[in-house]
């Protein structure tokens, strides 16, 4: 089999290049405690764009930290029973936004609320609130990187928002909180597992090749195109000789999905295919071997960063367990 990273041998213990901060704890902790002083203020919109017979359909808006109103769509069963039913969050690919309406109907059919997030500062509704000293260039990896405050990191408010989504979802009436999960694709993915992290009761999570894990691993395979070439452009641009390499990495590393990994108490499905030259598979094992909760990992050899068979029904399947 052709290889683009380590054998697989090797990935299963892979467990990352990526300095991760000395106060990364303390970091996140004071972050989960700005969301807990950041009022929500839930507000479900009737969606005017569908009428769907079996579903009732909303814009829902939430504030995250900083301020910002947080777009999603909401569905939930039109006829439900008294008993609470189990919600699904999902989170969608870098720059884009959380999709149409149309393809979200499967999930209330089937008992199921759901909520598909829009990213700040992405190709959705939500809004952008945030200041930042310095660059922001291009993208939302390296925004933030210039400013002294690690707190502005981009990653970090939209990590925060996956949290305060899961939150509001299961502060709903028709919600069970304790039988919630969430999935993504690539950033998606990135997002899920943020989520877990940072929200305990989250119960199960699907990442699908995730984003946004080990940058400096990802840097050393000359992989900084596509979905990275942002930090290509940043070294290029602000730092040419990489005198402040060390730094650079070190201060992602507050939002490397691979230390947020071990924080996850959810039941993880993950979906890995060897041939990604978007977000490399040794990214990906890195955060995967730092879970130390109950997971399964599915490896697809000669597929990319592309659509795989048998993921949506399997990740499915597995939501149906909550």
């Amino acid at each position: 089999m052709p290889l683009i990273d380590l054998p697989l041998r090797e990935l299963l213990t892979y467990t990352g290049r990526n300095p991760r901060p000395a106060d990364f704890d303390a970091y996140w902790s004071a972050a989960l405690r700005e969301l807990d002083a950041t009022d929500p203020q839930p507000e479900l919109r009737p969606a005017t764009a569908i009428a769907p017979h079996q579903t009732e359909a909303f814009d829902l808006w939430f504030t995250g930290v900083g301020g910002a109103r947080i777009y999603a769509k909401y569905l939930r069963p039109r006829n439900r029973s008294a008993k609470k039913a189990p919600a699904v969050l999902q989170f969608h690919g870098y720059s884009g936004h959380s999709g149409e309406w149309l393809d979200k109907f499967g999930w209330p059919a089937e008992g199921f609320c759901y909520a598909a997030m829009d990213c700040r500062g992405q190709g959705g509704r939500s809004e952008d609130s945030g200041r930042v000293k310095g660059t922001t260039l291009r993208g939302h990896i390296v925004r933030g990187l210039d400013d002294p405050d690690p707190r502005q990191l981009a990653f970090r408010q939209i990590f925060l928002d996956t949290a305060q989504l899961a939150r509001v979802v299961m502060s709903f009436a028709e919600v069970d909180a304790a039988r919630v999960g969430c999935f993504g694709i690539s950033q998606g993915g990135a997002l899920t597992l943020a989520c877990a992290a940072l929200e305990p009761r989250i119960r199960r999570a699907a990442p699908v090749y995730p984003f946004l894990c080990d940058y400096q691993r990802v840097w050393e395979m000359d992989l900084t195109k596509d979905a990275y070439e942002e930090l290509r452009y940043f070294f290029r641009s602000f730092d040419p000789r990489h005198e402040r390499e060390q730094e650079i990495f070190t201060k992602l590393g507050y939002v490397d999905c691979q230390h947020l990994a071990p924080r996850i108490k959810a039941d993880v499905l993950m979906f890995t295919s060897l041939m990604d030259t978007i977000c490399p598979p040794s990214s990906q094992f890195a955060a995967y071997n730092r879970i130390t909760a109950k997971k399964d990992h599915v490896i697809y050899p000669d597929f990319a960063h592309e659509p795989l068979p048998g993921q949506l029904d399997r990740t499915y399947a597995f939501m149906r367990g909550l």
